[in-house]
């Protein structure tokens, strides 16, 4: 790597925040540093601050040690990092906080949120009709509160300009892997994720966490027999009039029922099981990528490996020496 300047990130801490929230970002920019700093300046200096330092108490009930935010007012700042999370169903926003984004945003190259860390940053001027994300259980309280913001429920993170914003929780990571690849390129991110064992663009958005999920909870389960079946047939041809077989129902009937309990249409259920399982036989088994993909359903090998290009960003075999020790059973 070449000569760099070392990149100073601060990332704001408070009572009650959301502890992954903080070190998943941390931790990313921790584990590039370590692996490509060698004895030249480290990539990044990270540091965690409060609106009065000393410790503070995430959710977890986890203590993290801070220091001011007066004592950073002199200290030049690459990026700053607000991360999310609160006690009970409302966000509040701690004024000295938001007044002190609001005094470095223009003074920082880039503005960052983690989940509701886009409150702090709408309460602080800065998401004003800018694209933003946040945690997908928070999105209409942000809306309501913050109308002047364009909120996308489904996006992982989204960059307008020089502000990044994230989802929930773990989506804070998929950002500083983001920021890691637009600092010091495409090679320095991928083997940061690798080394976390992470994606370096996770595929989908946040409906494959919040519809799915949410409805499920609700319901009393009236599919789950239904999703054992397809489970044990992924090889079968699972077309809407087969799965409405299997349920019962007449295919109009299914397709309208399925879709309103569970958010989603029986086809992405099926695309979304065929991709697991296929995940795991990686994982798992040291099969040829063509058996995986007869017994997944894909049929042809091909069909596999343009699946995992589209949703992964990753060939099947890339996946297996991620992720198994069956990396030698699959070529590409």
């Amino acid at each position: 790597m070449k000569a760099h300047t070392t990149l100073r990130v601060v990332l704001l801490a408070y009572d009650d925040m959301n502890l992954l929230d903080l070190s998943g970002p941390l931790q990313a920019l921790s584990t590039a540093s370590k692996r490509h700093s060698g004895n030249g300046a480290p990539l990044y200096e990270a540091i965690v601050a409060s609106a009065s330092g000393g410790l503070i108490t995430t959710s977890a009930g986890l203590p993290v040690m801070t220091v001011s935010i007066a004592s950073l007012n002199d200290q030049p700042i690459d990026t700053l990092i607000a991360p999310g999370g609160c006690k009970g169903q409302e966000f509040y926003a701690p004024s000295a906080l938001v007044n002190w984004i609001a005094q470095q945003a223009p003074r920082v190259r880039r503005l960052c949120s983690v989940c509701t860390g886009a409150f702090l940053l709408a309460a602080a001027g800065q998401l004003q009709g800018k694209r933003a994300a946040t945690h997908w259980e928070w999105v209409d309280r942000l809306r309501k509160l913050h109308p002047q913001v364009d909120i996308d429920a489904d996006k992982i993170f989204i960059k307008d300009g020089a502000v990044w914003t994230s989802a929930g929780v773990s989506a804070g990571i998929d950002l500083t892997l983001a920021l890691i690849e637009e600092d010091y390129g495409h090679q320095v991110a991928i083997e940061t994720a690798r080394q976390m064992v992470m994606f370096i663009k996770r595929s989908g958005g946040q409906s494959q966490f919040s519809v799915p999920l949410a409805a499920q909870s609700q319901e009393g389960g009236c599919f789950d027999d239904l999703h054992t079946w397809v489970a044990a047939n992924l090889h079968e041809n699972l077309t809407v009039e087969r799965l409405a077989e299997q349920a019962g129902m007449t295919p109009r009937t299914f397709a309208r029922s399925y879709a309103g309990q569970l958010g989603r249409t029986p086809a992405k259920m099926v695309e979304a099981m065929r991709l697991e399982a296929a995940c795991r036989a990686l994982e798992k088994t040291a099969l040829p990528l063509k058996t995986i993909a007869a017994n997944t359903g894909y049929v042809e090998e091909q069909n596999l490996r343009r699946v995992f290009q589209r949703q992964l960003g990753v060939s099947p075999g890339q996946y297996r020496s991620r992720f198994s020790g069956h990396g030698a059973a699959a070529r590409d």
